[in-house]
């Protein structure tokens, strides 16, 4: 079994309150249980440092205030996050490659305190290996349209929230189609995110030998009913920096089709790339694997 170190926050603890992980530690009743009813961030440590700690820290606040759920300030998540790498690395001996989880529920039914927690844990095989090689991709109908966000605020889109059933559920059947991920879109033909990612398109020019001479990287509006990303947000910052030009749609699927290169981005499995959509095989390998190497390195020199 993985090794995973269990942090809850607790007033009467400044640095956290330790839990053994194999032994029960929630109510039955707690609401993010019985009904999903919560937010969540994912975090990436590599070689010891909490990579986009800030921007997962604000979203994680944005994410609660639109489901009105006070959870602790910035520092009791730093200060548990600490703790709980402190101990992972005791257990484990390295903090190499760290996924941290911090998790805060609507807490027991009744008592009207959040649940709050902080879990470190290795990730899994399969992020490594599809960051290196690459996935395929399927299209499917997310079942609403790209203004629906704007219409009706308490479906909370662009928020990260517990109820991730269905996109558990799209994962399921990409796998069953015997893909490796999903790319959703909206009912009026707008491409908008993966189940646990942000989509990037990017188009390039080249001269007559072959070097690129301008990028274009480009990413769903963020008005769609998306969750923002950060790790999209952060390698927008470098790649702009970096010469790139870019854009935030609208996408749509033959964008994608037509595009020199599509990755799917996130904080743990990071710049992955997306080999074939629908079937399709998607840009010149040659290219694909120029862009891919520019933005993971970009992307790698992030804090």
């Amino acid at each position: 079994m993985t090794q995973t170190v269990l942090v809850f926050l607790d007033a009467s603890h400044p640095d956290g309150r330790f839990e053994d992980a194999g032994r029960p530690t929630l109510y039955a009743t707690d609401l993010g249980v019985t009904r999903g009813d919560g937010v969540f961030e994912t975090l990436l440590v590599l070689d010891g440092h909490v990579r986009k700690l800030p921007a997962h820290l604000s979203r994680l606040n944005s994410s609660a205030r639109m489901l009105e759920l006070e959870v602790p300030g910035h520092e009791a998540w730093e200060r548990a996050i600490v703790t709980a790498l402190a101990e992972y690395q005791r257990t484990v001996g390295v903090l190499d490659e760290v996924v941290v989880r911090l998790v805060a529920t609507r807490g027991v039914e009744g008592v009207h305190a959040p649940t709050c927690w902080v879990a470190a844990f290795a990730p899994a095989h399969s992020a490594k290996r599809q960051r290196e090689e690459g996935v395929d991709v399927i299209l499917l109908d997310r079942g609403y349209d790209s203004d629906v966000a704007e219409r009706a605020p308490w479906l909370l889109l662009g928020a990260k929230t517990l109820s991730y059933a269905v996109n558990m559920a799209a994962l399921r059947y990409a796998h069953a189609q015997g893909a490796d991920d999903v790319i959703f879109t909206s009912s009026d033909g707008q491409v908008l995110e993966g189940p646990t990612s942000t989509v990037l398109v990017a188009h390039a020019e080249t001269d007559d030998d072959g070097r690129i001479t301008s990028k274009r990287l480009v990413t769903p509006q963020l008005d769609s009913g998306i969750l923002p990303g950060t790790s999209q947000g952060a390698l927008f910052a470098a790649a702009k920096e970096a010469g790139w030009e870019l854009g935030y749609g609208p996408l749509e699927p033959e964008d994608l089709f037509d595009a020199d290169a599509v990755w799917l981005i996130s904080s743990v499995r990071l710049l992955t790339p997306v080999n074939h959509l629908d079937g399709k095989a998607i840009g010149e390998p040659a290219l694909v694997k120029a862009l891919t190497e520019e933005l993971a390195g970009l992307f790698d020199r992030i804090a």
